[in-house]
């Protein structure tokens, strides 16, 4: 039997997790003949190469394939991908991330989907969350309800050459997938949801302030601006954040104030800053945990985002070249 369908899954040393993803990949209710596995090492780690070929000869005796390939070191989740994918032997590409666990039928499943006319599949994403979840588990359950994410898709091997891959200049794991669903909506492309194509994505545990440093990835949203500044205002942000801009801003009215010795005005603008400053700390505690901790973690965390969310899209702007506000 030949491949139908080829599985390709960046990874950077998370061995524990990859263990976890390899398991599920070789529980699919498909014949094992039937379907690939390559697993790309965007760390070319020797402990990550042992442990898939240790798989590899386990799934070898079920007549499943499993690769190990590896870029040359932290080169970013779109250069693994796109290594893997033009090194399938599928037609039918499919994508999950080494911290999934896909569901037993994901595969037969989303390859099911594919009919004559249809270019690209996206599969449905479960993020489970505990009762009281942290503002960073909270924001992680997005990926319920985004478009295309790389976590569980499906596309035709023509198409993705078509359409020339992933934009390897998204080096961080943020807005490669959604450049690569623009272009496909650009090149009018069919695509279709599979909701019985299902991958369960548990949410990391995450280091005090994990917030501040997601700051970084707002830089490639003035990539993906760039080249899809219709289909960013109307899938990703409709309006640029202007109380990021007005938090910030209200230090310069501070500073000018300190200058011409106005202490009406400092004050003003001081009492309007803690204004913004608590409604943007009481909106992310609205849905999420009040322990202590996380408490403190929020109030400290909306003081300091602001400004590094612009200083991160002011980064991107120059980048990029591209007005981006």
């Amino acid at each position: 039997m030949s491949i139908a369908i080829s599985v390709v899954v960046p990874t950077f040393r998370r061995p524990v997790l990859l263990e976890r993803c390899l398991e599920a990949l070789q529980a699919q209710d498909c014949a094992p003949e039937s379907y690939e596995v390559l697993i790309v090492d965007d760390a070319d780690c020797k402990e990550t190469r042992f442990q898939v070929e240790k798989h590899a000869r386990r799934a070898a005796e079920r007549g499943n394939k499993i690769c190990y390939l590896s870029t040359t070191g932290a080169c970013g989740p779109a250069t693994a991908r796109n290594l893997g994918w033009r090194a399938a032997c599928g037609e039918i590409i499919a994508f999950t991330d080494d911290d999934c666990i896909p569901a037993t039928n994901w595969l037969s499943a989303g390859l099911a989907a594919f009919t004559a006319d249809v270019a690209a599949v996206s599969g449905r994403i479960r993020v489970p969350l505990p009762p009281h979840p942290t503002d960073y588990e909270h924001d992680a359950a997005h990926l319920e309800y985004s478009e295309f994410a790389t976590a569980n898709c499906f596309y035709r091997r023509s198409t993705l050459l078509a359409l020339g891959g992933f934009d390897e200049r998204f080096t961080a794991a943020w807005r490669e997938d959604s450049d690569l669903f623009f272009r496909l909506l650009e090149h009018q492309l069919r695509h279709q949801a599979c909701e019985a194509a299902i991958v369960t994505h548990p949410v990391r545990p995450a280091r005090w302030g994990v917030s501040l440093w997601q700051q970084r990835k707002c830089m490639f949203n003035a990539l993906l601006y760039k080249k899809h500044p219709a289909l960013y205002r109307r899938h990703i942000q409709a309006t640029p954040p202007l109380h990021y801009y007005c938090m910030v801003g209200v230090w310069l009215v501070v500073l000018l104030g300190a200058i011409g010795q106005s202490w009406l005005l400092i004050l003003a603008a001081l009492a309007f800053w803690s204004w913004l400053t608590c409604h943007f700390c009481s909106q992310r505690l609205a849905c999420t945990s009040h322990a202590p901790g996380h408490v403190s973690e929020m109030i400290i965390t909306s003081i300091l985002i602001p400004p590094l969310a612009i200083f991160w899209r002011l980064r991107g702007m120059i980048t990029f070249r591209v007005f981006f506000l």
